[in-house]
């Protein structure tokens, strides 16, 4: 048996079992270097790039240790937002699946609180949440953590950025002292070390440098002389690719904006994402993304942690990052699964140590392209290649995916395959369709019924 077998771990058998049905055949490297350490009940401080499987690490530890007849919060799962509290929890239910009356709650704003509340008080074995919303519930007194046994904060470095000390501070506080505490970083910097030691008791590191396959990642460095020449070389850029799907990574929420506005004003298909948004306009944008309804993402580090896009095509620093090990975290959304990506970046004379900086880490020599001729700039934006319906009517109306392919296709006058993903939420749908008979299919479905009923849908 390898080494590097679930088999070979000390987890109980249905876990084993799962896994093998999940295609984890083996483990990551952070995952073999943390998970023994983890059964062990050591505390663990990991570290790892985006996609390296620190889920699964903390998952399978917490799983393995729960007691389910013993209906009491028993882990604490803290993430940074909305968006990546959904993937982890959707992530342990996967790996509890063989594990029978598993249940895990997740806590984050722009839900009832009440609701949330109704529900910890059914029972709970693991609750994942985001810092203000779970101290919400602390101040409430509806989140009891008295026979809390393992505590784990993910992506701590990006908590630490968003504002959250005091909160994870205050959090920290009411958990009992006696406790297992795993803190997952994709970053190191003194602040995590700082909190690290604060929190965890002779922690053990599982540290796995980011990783860059230089053959699947396609990189390019562009020389600019100024801001108006770096907007107008990321347009170039665009106008290059045409249609690939793309995430332009800036430092700030500000960046986010206006270069999102910059290109949507040059009639690019762009979007903003980052933490000022309401959440149900980063959910909506999310969905128009994942769906090909937006061809190009302008986005904060921190709010594309949790982003789950399998095949991006590129991905643009439009300013490089403070942080040397952040661009190896940008740059790996793209290239995944073994598909080619490409990687470019901008900057200006005065950031020239950054890239003298970057050749050090990354251990080769940087060299600098050539941006495209100036005549492409002449030509328009490819527009996406669907557009994106709003179905006022979710689970709770008894909406499945089926019914609202039914109601599109029925008479013949579209077909199946002009039809895109479907997300079905509780109260409303989403439905990506072919952009030349987005006007016509809303027309369709505005006028007609679906399951006997009459529903309000608007194009976004």
């Amino acid at each position: 048996m390898n080494s590097n077998d679930f088999a070979s771990l000390a987890l109980i058998p249905e876990l084993v079992t799962n896994l093998s049905s999940l295609g984890y055949n083996s483990m990551t490297a952070i995952q073999a270097q943390s998970l023994p350490l983890i059964l062990k009940g050591r505390d663990v401080i990991g570290q790892g790039q985006t996609g390296s499987g620190k889920t699964a690490a903390f998952g399978l530890g917490l799983l393995n240790k729960l007691d389910v007849k013993r209906f009491r919060v028993q882990s604490l799962v803290l993430c940074p937002t909305r968006e990546l509290a959904e993937q982890v929890s959707g992530e342990l239910r996967r790996l509890a699946r063989s594990v029978p009356n598993v249940k895990i709650i997740t806590l984050y704003g722009g839900t009832p609180i009440k609701a949330q509340a109704d529900s910890i008080a059914k029972g709970a074995h693991i609750v994942v949440g985001t810092p203000g919303r779970v101290e919400d519930h602390l101040n409430k007194g509806s989140l009891p953590l008295e026979e809390l046994t393992t505590l784990v904060l993910d992506e701590a470095d990006r908590m630490l950025d968003m504002g959250f000390q005091k909160t994870l501070d205050a959090i920290i506080d009411v958990v009992p002292k006696e406790r297992q505490t795993l803190l997952f970083s994709a970053t190191y910097p003194p602040k995590i070390k700082e909190i690290a030691e604060k929190i965890t008791k002779n922690a053990e590191l599982a540290k796995v440098a980011p990783t860059q396959d230089s053959v699947r990642i396609d990189e390019h460095f562009y020389q600019v002389v100024n801001e108006k020449e770096r907007m107008h070389a990321l347009q170039l850029l665009l106008l290059q690719q045409g249609s690939l799907q793309s995430v332009v990574f800036c430092n700030t929420r500000a960046d986010a904006q206006s270069v999102a506005g910059g290109l949507k004003s040059g009639g690019f298909s762009a979007a903003a994402l980052h933490g000022d948004m309401e959440q149900k306009d980063r959910d909506q944008t999310l969905i128009r993304f994942s769906n090909n309804s937006i061809n190009t993402l302008v986005a904060t580090d921190v709010a594309a942690r949790g982003l789950d896009i399998d095949s991006l095509d590129v991905v643009f620093n439009y300013h490089l990052p403070r942080e040397l090990e952040v661009y190896t975290h940008r740059i790996g959304r793209t290239g995944r699964a073994g598909a080619k990506g490409t990687a470019h970046a901008l900057f200006q004379a005065s950031e020239q140590f950054r890239i003298d900086q970057l050749e050090s880490y990354l251990g080769k020599q940087i060299t600098v392209s050539e941006l495209p001729p100036k005549e492409l700039a002449s030509q328009k934006p490819e527009r996406p290649v669907m557009s994106t319906l709003r179905i006022e009517g979710g689970k709770k109306q008894k909406l499945r995916p089926g019914d609202i392919v039914g109601a599109i296709t029925k008479g013949g006058d579209f077909k199946g395959d002009q039809i895109g993903k479907i997300q079905v939420m509780d109260n409303w749908a989403y439905v990506a369709i072919e952009r030349a008979i987005a006007k016509s299919a809303l027309n369709k479905v505005s006028q007609g019924k679906i399951k006997g009923k009459s529903f309000r849908v608007r194009l976004i």
